[in-house]
């Protein structure tokens, strides 16, 4: 049984004496080694550490079990968020197992159905805004100031606290930071915290070096790579179809504190990664979770030297959840009489 990121890392997260220990397993995600794209980069060794392993499909769990662990020691019976799909899922998810009533704002029409199935089933209370998630933002954050709910996004500080275990494990599995870390970058909370996790555990011993922190934006939504706020962002990739992120600040303070970037990907960059990474690793990541290799891929194109680098690309949500694209791309099966000579002819084998 999982411990869960709370009783695993209690020492380096807010806990109390009056903190609920809390878990529906989150965290403890696997780590898994892709040889055949290492070839591809040209790194020593490339990792991708499969968040859609959390309970609800995606990271977002992490955080969110220490953002609802202080809610309840604090006293709050609910709880509220703006998504794009994965927060809602897993706040619902949290809320439910706990006993506390879950309030999700999303744009309405644009959310990938797996998450809203999520969102659904768990039993939310759920207002779909003719908006996009920015505006759904900006009225929840008006409504937590007017009415005694608890706002559950990543400007909650405990949702950060959370979501830096991941970039724990990761040094504990491999004995040290990696040299590069990818990341997609939707509103910023992430590599946020995944910047605080390297730090702290630097800063403590536990490793030598901290890793290049290399975010990726999708090209429609990439307020940060463009300088401004996008009003009407537009991505395959709905998880970062963000045009004002919350934690921007913080999320180029991660860039230029550790010396790495933050770019932006095409669609199609993002979808031929998407699926490279399907059939070159095995791993079926939603299409925002192919932003951090589609932008690898990339800067190995321009020339960048990867030669002798450890490098973890994070893939933030299971595919499961956004199975569309994938659907509606995909080639035609071939339809046969249930006959086995028919089938042998047409996959070549007589």
């Amino acid at each position: 049984m999982k411990s869960g990121v709370l009783a695993r890392y209690r020492d380096r997260l807010p806990v109390t004496s009056k903190t609920p220990i809390l878990t529906l397993g989150e965290g403890d995600t696997p780590l898994v080694r892709c040889r055949q794209l290492e070839s591809e980069v040209g790194c020593k060794e490339l990792y991708f550490k499969l968040e859609g392993c959390n309970p609800t499909g995606s990271f977002k769990d992490r955080g969110m079990v220490v953002a609802v662990a202080k809610a309840m020691e604090e006293g709050s019976r609910a709880i509220m968020c703006a998504s794009t799909g994965n927060t809602s899922a897993s706040a619902a998810a949290y809320a439910a197992h706990f006993g506390l009533t879950a309030v999700i704002i999303v744009p309405g029409g644009k959310i990938a159905q797996g998450k809203m199935a999520q969102a659904i089933i768990y039993g939310a209370k759920i207002v779909a805004l003719s908006g996009n998630f920015d505006d759904a933002l900006n009225i929840v954050r008006t409504l937590v100031e007017k009415h005694p709910i608890t706002l559950v996004n990543s400007v909650n500080p405990y949702r950060i606290e959370g979501q830096k275990t991941a970039a724990f494990e990761i040094i504990d599995m491999l004995g040290e930071a990696p040299d590069y870390l990818f990341i997609p970058v939707g509103n910023a909370g992430n590599i946020t915290a995944y910047w605080k996790g390297f730090v702290e555990y630097n800063q403590t011993g536990k490793s030598k070096i901290r890793p290049k922190m290399m975010g990726f934006q999708a090209e429609g939504a990439s307020p940060i790579v463009q300088g401004h706020p996008i009003k009407d962002p537009k991505t395959v990739a709905t998880a970062i179809r963000i045009g004002n992120p919350a934690s921007w600040k913080k999320a180029e303070a991660a860039r230029d504190e550790s010396g790495g970037s933050i770019d932006s990907v095409t669609d199609d960059e993002i979808l031929s990664a998407h699926k490279l990474m399907a059939t070159k690793g095995g791993i079926f990541g939603e299409p925002a979770s192919a932003a951090p290799l589609a932008g690898l891929l990339k800067l190995t194109r321009k020339g960048m030297d990867f030669s002798g680098k450890h490098i973890v690309c994070i893939v933030t949500g299971n595919g499961l959840k956004d199975t569309e694209v994938v659907l509606k791309n995909a080639e035609p099966f071939l339809n046969l009489p249930a006959e086995v000579s028919a089938v042998e002819k047409a996959l070549g084998w007589k």
